[in-house]
């Protein structure tokens, strides 16, 4: 089975260190954490995450500007961003809060209910890149 990478970036190395073990144990995910947000995009770009999971509120870069630095990196843009925060309520996260595009899921996050949106992103990424591939090779009218 090919596992997928995810990027976890949170100030918390506790949080991190349980969402890499707990993730882990589904033997679907190849998981590295990185708990300094100025060094995210360092890790990112060497690690090449098929999603990453981050912090809002982070010290030294927040995960909105740290998410707009991946968009603006070419190598980078297309990789689902799932934000993990304390900031929204569970009844918020229920009903599909996003910004920006965004999911946004609240703390702390059940490891089914963390799997399944995990999912659910990559195969939306898998569906998209599907669709523009297609787009691509279907012959001009």
């Amino acid at each position: 089975m090919d596992q997928k990478r995810i990027l976890v970036i949170d100030d918390e190395a506790a949080l991190t260190r349980m969402i890499r073990l707990n993730l882990e144990t589904t033997k679907r995910y190849l998981v590295r954490e990185e708990n300094r947000a100025p060094h995210a995009h360092t890790t990112a770009r060497e690690f090449k995450p098929d999603l990453i999971l981050m912090d809002v509120i982070m010290p030294g870069m927040d995960g909105g500007e740290l998410a707009s630095r991946f968009k603006a990196d070419p190598v980078l843009t297309d990789i689902p961003i799932i934000f993990l925060t304390a900031t929204i309520s569970k009844r918020e996260a229920a009903e599909g809060v996003t910004n920006g595009g965004y999911l946004f899921l609240p703390k702390p996050v059940g490891l089914k209910n963390l799997v399944e949106c995990i999912e659910n992103a990559l195969s939306a990424k898998a569906h998209e890149h599907k669709a523009e591939s297609k787009k691509d090779t279907e012959p001009a009218k």
